[in-house]
């Protein structure tokens, strides 16, 4: 899973933390500066991470303080 290319740090973090947990395929970190009607409605709720066969319905906003470990058990929660 590659970055957003908008230089957001949160999004960056976001995507190293699921590198770390291939176990949890399918999902997009969207960058929401490719798309005017994303940036404004998701401009202060990023990271915006969407299933990859979904990417109309977005997850709810993971915390970018969560540890790997806690990441992992949120996803196991959200994709129930």
């Amino acid at each position: 899973m590659a970055p957003p290319d908008s230089g957001c740090h949160l999004c960056e973090s976001l995507v190293e933390k699921l590198r770390q947990i291939p176990e949890i395929r399918d999902l997009e970190v969207r960058d929401i500066t490719s798309n005017p009607s994303w940036w404004e409605q998701y401009q202060l709720e990023v990271p915006v991470l969407t299933l990859a066969g979904d990417p109309e319905r977005p997850l709810p906003r993971p915390s970018p303080r969560l540890t790997v470990s806690q990441l992992r058990a949120w996803l196991e929660k959200q994709l129930r």
